[in-house]
């Protein structure tokens, strides 16, 4: 038994754990390329604790002991390439920062597609496919995504909206029953007035999807997180990988939906048939 993402599980388990796990957690986190050489007699030396406790740990993220702890540790980071924020100069040429957008991007697709949980994506999906109405919430950039988002789900024949002014939003948040769905999205996850959306939604019966990192209180307040996690500490541009990841998962759900309501390929054709009609015809 291993956990797909351990370090999203080290850091899901982290308070619940014991002091001296939690030791081992903090050491781990902090080490993680270091630890897969390790024995389990070198770990627990540097973390301070008897070699049992790092039995316990390993136990207590999901794996069987400390060498399928190791292995799921290591696989993990095969699968991860760090992803650091594109920084620019005045002296950069057209190449570099060309360059740099799309490494920038790239490794922040890879970072969000490996720790992605599959579990809060199928529950999203399904309470999306099922939903009467769609409301999508956002600040700033988000709003941009949450516009996109809207786009897309017009064609899924779903009832969908976008709100990016607070007023609105509550508006909207008060009007809403059981059978209804809230997606948020917060790029920092820490937006004091979608905060408030999202309790006024929740306490008309509405649940909320909410696409924010790990660990804020935009997650942390909403009934699915989907957790998009990416440094923010690099150059002016930084939040466009971060932008663009956000609507790549808004187009897995979207995947998600139309492979789950019957019927809805075929209506998707439609309208694909329907628009060629408004195109110039390629010239031989």
């Amino acid at each position: 038994m291993r956990p797909r993402n351990v370090i999203r599980a080290i850091e899901t388990a982290r308070d619940s754990l014991r002091r001296s796990e939690r030791l081992v957690a903090d050491y781990i986190l902090a080490n993680q390329r270091e630890v897969i050489h390790m024995r389990i007699v070198d770990l627990a030396q540097e973390a301070h604790v008897s070699e049992p406790t790092v039995v316990r740990f390993c136990r207590a993220v999901g794996c069987d002991g400390f060498q399928n702890f190791k292995l799921s540790l290591a696989q993990h980071l095969a699968h991860s390439p760090e992803y650091e924020a594109f920084t620019f100069t005045d002296e950069d040429s057209a190449r570099q920062y060309t360059f740099k957008v799309f490494d920038a991007t790239m490794e922040a697709m890879k970072k969000v597609r490996d720790a992605i949980e599959l579990d809060a994506v199928e529950k999203a999906v399904e309470l999306l496919s099922n939903a009467r109405r769609v409301e999508f919430y956002g600040f700033g950039a988000s709003a941009a995504v949450a516009s996109d988002a809207q786009h897309n789900f017009f064609r899924l024949q779903i009832s969908a909206s976008v709100y990016s002014d607070p007023h609105m939003q509550a508006m909207s948040a008060m009007s809403l029953h059981s059978h209804d769905v809230v997606v948020a999205i917060s790029q920092s996850g820490r937006t004091r007035a979608l905060l408030d959306v999202i309790k006024l939604a929740q306490n008309n019966g509405a649940p909320v999807i909410a696409l924010a990192p790990s660990g804020t209180p935009v997650a942390d307040a909403s009934d699915v997180p989907i957790y998009i996690d990416l440094d923010r500490d690099g150059g002016n541009y930084t939040p466009l990988p971060s932008r663009l990841a956000h609507m790549a998962v808004l187009d897995i759900l979207t995947v998600g939906i139309a492979t789950n309501k019957k019927g809805l390929r075929e209506h998707l054709a439609t309208i694909e048939e329907g628009l060629q009609a408004l195109r110039l015809e390629a010239k031989d």
